[in-house]
Formats: structure tokens, sequence, C-alpha cells
């Protein structure tokens, strides 16, 4: 074989070479802060995980790691999962923040996403629902489902996330019943099911009557239902475990996002950016309602979901007040997405002050 043929051979073989690695699957890990479980914030993530998949089949290969706690563990773990050769990698709570940007600085090849949070970098983007859209239609159901003029919200960590989703439910409420009082029990945990229930015992004991929550295992719904009393599903829909109880579900639908995120990266046209969907781009989603929900009711739901979608209502606009009756957001005006992501008050309404 003379030198030319060894020259084109060897041609050949690295331009084979490189077709293969050109064809090889986006390596994708997800991080996740409770079990995958069977309902809740991680289940519904891991849903669209399986989405994603299932649309990109053979050009990504996924995995991910359950139970991971907020703190030097996550940090940890995302690195692992950068060096082991992941080239996208979602973290999917809030507390995996810092983490995530520092992780990312060391890997500047590897792009992020993380949910909930607000800090960006040239690799690292961010992600969430307007979930308080649908917090705030479970609000107008629970107003004209309570007896008691009393309702109840178990709450995880005192983050602004979880601060909106208090407010947007008791406005909500509060555009049926003006006189409607939000009762809150915080629990300082996303998943513990043995804590949620006690909550919600604690809620009920003291007046509420219909409950939702922001934590992950549909131990609220159950003690509802145990008790005679109504609830929330949240983030997925938790109806078989409590069937009586349950009156509709605010459920996330990440599938189309991590599919779009996902298929950016493989082009090379992935940038960083803040993605904020609700109800009107999918992200956000009402599960059925229950049949025990009277006519006039369903029928304002969907009257008032129409016009979220359609831009009418908006949750956070004003006029709005603390609870000292100071003026946060003036009449004819919405709160910016910064003071959105910095939500640190109660509206008029609730009870209780907020935990340091």
């Amino acid at each position: 074989m003379n030198r030319r043929t060894l020259l084109a051979a060897a041609l050949l073989a690295s331009l084979a070479t490189l077709s293969a690695h050109a064809a090889d699957p986006l390596k994708v890990a997800f991080v996740y802060v409770g079990p995958v479980g069977d309902a809740g914030w991680t289940y519904a993530h891991e849903q669209g995980r399986l989405a994603m998949e299932k649309a990109l089949a053979g050009k990504v290969v996924t995995t991910y790691v359950e139970n991971v706690p907020e703190g030097a563990d996550a940090e940890r773990v995302i690195r692992k999962l950068a060096a082991d050769g992941n080239k996208l990698v979602f973290t999917t709570s809030f507390g995996f923040m810092n983490p995530t940007e520092k992780v990312a600085k060391a890997f500047p090849n590897v792009v992020f996403e993380h949910a909930t949070g607000f800090k960006l970098a040239k690799n690292l983007g961010v992600y969430e629902t307007r979930q308080y859209e649908g917090t705030y239609l479970q609000g107008v159901i629970a107003a004209k489902m309570s007896k008691s003029g009393t309702i109840g919200f178990v709450g995880s960590f005192p983050v602004p996330e979880v601060i909106r989703n208090i407010n947007a439910y008791t406005l909500g409420a509060q555009s049926v019943n003006p006189a409607i009082k939000t009762k809150v029990v915080w629990i300082n945990s996303w998943y513990d099911p043995a804590k949620e229930r006690q909550a919600a015992e604690t809620l009920i004991a003291q007046g509420a009557d219909v409950l939702t929550q922001n934590t992950d295992s549909p131990a609220t719904l159950q003690v509802a239902q145990e008790k005679g009393k109504y609830a929330f599903g949240w983030d997925s829909d938790m109806a078989r475990f409590a069937p009586k109880a349950h009156l509709t579900a605010t459920t996330n639908s990440w599938g189309d996002f991590y599919t779009r995120t996902a298929q950016a990266v493989i082009a090379g046209t992935w940038k960083s950016a803040e993605v904020h969907g609700g109800l009107m781009e999918g992200m956000v989603k009402m599960s059925p309602l229950n049949a025990v929900i009277p006519a006039d009711t369903a029928k304002l739901f969907e009257t008032k979901k129409a016009a979220i979608i359609g831009g009418k209502i908006k949750p956070f606009q004003g006029p709005l007040k603390d609870q000292s009756g100071a003026v946060k957001v003036a009449a004819g005006s919405e709160m910016s997405l910064a003071d959105l992501k910095g939500m640190n008050w109660y509206v008029q309404g609730v009870e209780g002050t907020i935990p340091k």
C-alpha cells in the first residue's frame, strides 16, 4: 500500500470517527430534590424527562439522581454529573441555585438549567412556571366551597415562590369573598408526609375547611378526606389519593420545555434566558374538576381561567395591599417580574407572619 493510499485510508477513518461522534446522543441529567414517587413536584419533572426521551428518541440519553438535599450534597451530585459527560443538566429545586451556579463556572462547556431560581450565566439559564395562576383559580373554588370563610395553606419553605402561591390563593378567594381569611402552617420541608399531615390537621383544627399546599405528598388531601373537608392537589393530579376531597390540582407540564431545550443544545442554538410559562403556554394545567363542585362554581372557574389565559386577569395586578394596609401595587399597575421573584410579604387576608 503506497503512501497516498495510506493517507486516504487515514482520512476516511478520521471522517468516520468524526461522524460517529457527531451522531452521539446528547447526555442529559436531572437532579431531583425528592423521590420520583407517583405524585407531586419531582414526579412532574420525571414525567417531563420521560416525555423528552420519547420525543427525542435516539438523540438523547438521560439520567437522574433523586432525593438530593439542598446544600453541599447538591454541589457534589451536580459536579459529578457534569464530570461524567452530561452536556445538559437540569437542577429542579430552588435550593440548588447556588450549587448550580458554582458548578456552572467550573464547567463552561456544559449547559445548566435551574428551576425557580434567578441567577443567570453564559451557560446557566433559569425556568419556572407561573404556578400562581393555577393557585389563584384554586382560591376561586375554595371561597365558593368554604363554609367557614377560612381556608388553609401548608407551606414548605418561606421563599418567594411559595409566598407568591399563598398570596395568589388568597387573592383568588377574595375575588369571590373579600372577607376570606387564609391560615398558613409551615413545615420547612418540600416533602415530609408526616409533617404535612400534622400541618393539615392543625389548619382544620383552626377552622380552615378548604386546604391547599406547596408540598409534595398527598398527605394534606388524605387528611382533608378523613375530616370531611376539601383540598387541592399540587404539581400533579392527586385525585386517586383522596377522590372525595380532591377538587382539582394545579399541575406542571415540563415535557415540551425539556424537549425544546435539548433540541437547542443539540443544534447549538441554546442561549441563557429566563423562561416563565403559565396557563397560556401550557406549562401550567388544571386537572379535571371534582363533580362535587356546583355548576355555577365550575362555570366561574372556567371563565376566570379563560380570562387569565387571555391576559384579562393578572393575579398580581393592583391595587394590592400588604397586611399593614400599605399599598404594594397601585391600581392599574402590575407587579414587576423582579418584585414577583423577590416577594417577601403577605397580602391582606393572610394571617400570621412569614418565618425569618
